[in-house]
């Protein structure tokens, strides 16, 4: 892949977090934040809704099956240790339960959110 390219889908995989951040917003969650980064990986959104924690991984590709097929076993390990560095400096949230989703765009307005989609 070209520098081009590459800087042009890193662009567009920000995009299609911040469109999935309002996105979560519309539908009552409070965004904590937005491509935080640790020692133990990065989770590119925390949101949170009454008592639920989630953990969001965000896909932007061509085709949903495209985007699902790239969270792999490794990358939901390192987002589960993230998840779990999070949750030991932020003490507020232990008593939460916690969820890990995934959230696929597939063009600038096809928004799909997998709502558990995976349980460590």
């Amino acid at each position: 892949m070209t520098a081009k390219r590459r800087k042009r889908a890193h662009a567009w995989g920000v995009a299609a977090e911040y469109l999935c951040a309002l996105w979560l917003l519309c539908k009552g969650y409070s965004i904590l934040a937005l491509r935080h980064r640790s020692h133990a990986g990065e989770i590119d959104i925390i949101a949170t809704r009454g008592w639920l924690l989630a953990f969001i991984e965000v896909k932007a590709r061509v085709s949903k099956t495209d985007a699902l097929e790239s969270v792999t076993v490794d990358k939901r390990r390192r987002i589960a240790q993230a998840a779990q560095a999070y949750v030991a400096t932020h003490a507020r949230y232990q008593q939460h339960d916690l969820r890990f989703d995934v959230m696929v765009v597939t063009s600038p307005w096809k928004i799909s959110h997998l709502k558990d989609a995976w349980r460590e």
